[in-house]
């Protein structure tokens, strides 16, 4: 919550100071205000473009959804929530709408993961009764603070309607699966907490794999 209220005023502030820094001409500074939507998730955007070769901007994205992940021939329910804000250094280096751009974000992403067996099932090597497993459950997030690059074209430097887009990376890092636990009668055993670990690992291998989050964004928005 207290994220989310720092970028709102943020752009409270970006929009606050339009008036003073908006100028009649094309090329001059301009604040704008878009609604984006790709694998970061669907949300606002506002930005300050200071003049034809630099200008800033403040994004949050959204988007949850569901399936599945195997490992070790277990098949987990995974439900995915992309949650993230963050802000961007936009450079023009050729004054048009052409853009790099760098910049950070906060990232509250997860993945949590379930496994209810009908019959026996195989844990951390060893084989378990549905009644000794009851419902595994885990939780996987990357680290909360990511850098990101990126280029893309947002158009020129004048007011009206655009049309954005954005390829890039999110350097979030691994996932880290924790919150990984058991419901059923074996839940307290040490014996089974052992091979519950074993499963963490085997896990925490696969989304080992996936370091960075690819960035594709498409924005359409107004420009003041």
């Amino acid at each position: 919550m207290k994220t989310m209220w720092t970028v709102a005023v943020a752009a409270g502030l970006m929009l606050g100071a339009a008036p003073a820094l908006a100028q009649n001409a094309d090329g001059g500074t301009h604040v704008r205000a878009a609604v984006t939507a790709g694998t970061m998730g669907i949300g606002p955007e506002v930005g300050v473009r200071f003049n034809d070769h630099l200008g800033v901007r403040a994004a949050a994205g959204f988007l949850s959804g569901s399936g599945h992940a195997e490992s070790d021939g277990n098949r987990y329910d995974a439900k995915a929530r992309l949650q993230s804000y963050g802000a961007m250094v936009d450079v023009h280096p050729f004054g048009g709408a052409f853009r790099l751009s760098a910049g950070a974000r906060i990232n509250r992403t997860r993945v949590d993961l379930g496994l209810t067996p009908s019959g026996d099932v195989t844990v951390g090597e060893e084989e378990y009764t549905a009644a000794e497993i009851g419902r595994l459950t885990g939780r996987a997030a990357p680290k909360k603070v990511a850098p990101a690059v990126s280029l893309g074209w947002a158009g020129q430097n004048r007011r009206g309607f655009y049309f954005g887009a954005e390829l890039g990376v999110l350097l979030q890092g691994a996932f880290k699966l924790e919150q990984f636990r058991a419901t059923g009668t074996l839940r307290d055993d040490p014996a089974f907490q052992a091979a519950l670990e074993r499963e963490r690992v085997s896990l925490q291998k696969d989304v080992d794999k996936v370091k960075v989050w690819p960035i594709a964004q498409l924005a359409l928005g107004w420009r003041f």
